[in-house]
């Protein structure tokens, strides 16, 4: 990847739904050249999608729950399970095979404490767990979806 392709990254970053013309103009390239590095980096799996971010509270899920798991069962066998019931719950945003004194982390979003305890009530069901410790976010300070791309390499 070179300067213009980290570029034309950071501006997809920023506001997916630009246009080539005015993401090309911002890099100094044409439309063509410009669209052809973003379908290249498409194909290359760089860009994954483009997406609408939403607000969660304007949805009413304004509660999010960061969940740590452990489990006596590391086989794969479990995993399979487990992967397949947290991505059977829309309620699960992210997952994390960890290192450390946890084994996964679950980022959940939900309504409200009810909800969540519902949330918990399945999760358990589906899948036999050592032990689950829930911390609920009382403020988001920062929230991104963007990876930090090297701007000085971008320059």
């Amino acid at each position: 990847m070179d300067p213009i392709d980290r570029k034309i990254l950071a501006h997809l970053q920023a506001d997916a739904s630009m246009s080539i013309a005015d993401i090309a103009d911002k890099v100094g390239l044409s439309q063509t050249p410009c669209w052809k590095r973003i379908q290249k980096m498409e194909a290359a799996g760089v860009i994954k999608g483009r997406v609408a971010l939403l607000s969660g509270k304007k949805l009413n899920l304004g509660l999010t729950v960061f969940v740590q798991l452990r489990t006596k069962q590391h086989d794969d066998v479990w995993l399979a399970k487990f992967a397949r019931a947290v991505s059977e719950m829309p309620e699960v945003v992210e997952v994390y095979r960890m290192a450390g004194d946890i084994d996964y982390l679950l980022r959940v979003v939900v309504r409200d404490t009810e909800a969540y305890d519902r949330f918990y009530k399945t999760l358990i069901k589906k899948v036999p767990l050592h032990d689950v410790s829930s911390s609920f976010a009382m403020e988001e300070i920062k929230y991104t979806t963007a990876l930090p791309i090297d701007v000085e390499r971008a320059a």
